[in-house]
């Protein structure tokens, strides 16, 4: 069995309140300037491949009041990072020592997880790494994960996806892949187990 991870929130921490709670002191106006600005579908241009100058410009125009706050999302985007999840480095670590192939799939902007990778060593434990950023492609499309199967001359049916976010373990299903929706280690661990992986 291929097991396929995703990297955010399953190995690795990311949430925007690490930084922006040092930039607003009421936590009510940081939640609006995430909802309305710096929002989830502004960031997630930039899994795609867009790049932050590119994105701050187009805010800094609609925003001019958040200049600087717009601004901190490319500069400070490493403190959004509060590190691994090591209860998920330790599984990948233990399914690499029993020879697991170990591949991976994540949304993320191409010139912040190269920026990410150098801080994380056991992101070199992986076969290959399919970031949505260099592909152009983000989950849940089905393309995506078609790419990794076709790069790495996969079977569908003999891989395991793990995720955080519910579509994207039902975007791998409808290629045919098993999936395991993530939300803590150990239940990851007791799947793997009764997988006959760990």
């Amino acid at each position: 069995m291929n097991v396929i991870f995703d990297i955010g929130m399953v190995l690795i921490a990311w949430d925007p309140r690490h930084l922006y709670r040092k930039l607003f002191s009421d936590t009510e106006k940081m939640e609006w300037f995430l909802a309305n600005v710096c929002n989830h579908d502004w960031n997630v241009e930039q899994d795609r491949g867009r790049s932050f100058a590119d994105a701050v410009k187009l805010l800094h125009a609609e925003h001019p009041q958040y200049t600087d706050e717009i601004s901190a999302y490319d500069t400070r985007w490493s403190e959004m990072i509060p590190g691994a999840i090591t209860g998920t480095v330790d599984i990948l670590e233990a399914l690499h020592k029993n020879k697991t192939p170990l591949y991976a799939i994540t949304n993320w902007n191409q010139d912040k997880f190269r920026e990410t990778k150098l801080n994380y060593p056991f992101l070199d434990l992986f076969k290959d790494i399919v970031v949505s950023g260099d592909e152009k492609l983000i989950k849940p499309d089905a393309a995506i994960f078609e790419l990794c199967l076709k790069r790495n001359k996969l079977t569908a049916a003999e891989c395991l996806f793990i995720d955080d976010s519910l579509k994207n373990v039902k975007g791998a299903e409808a290629v045919g892949m098993k999936a395991h929706h993530f939300t803590t280690p150990e239940n990851l661990r007791a799947e793997l187990k009764s997988l006959k992986l760990l």
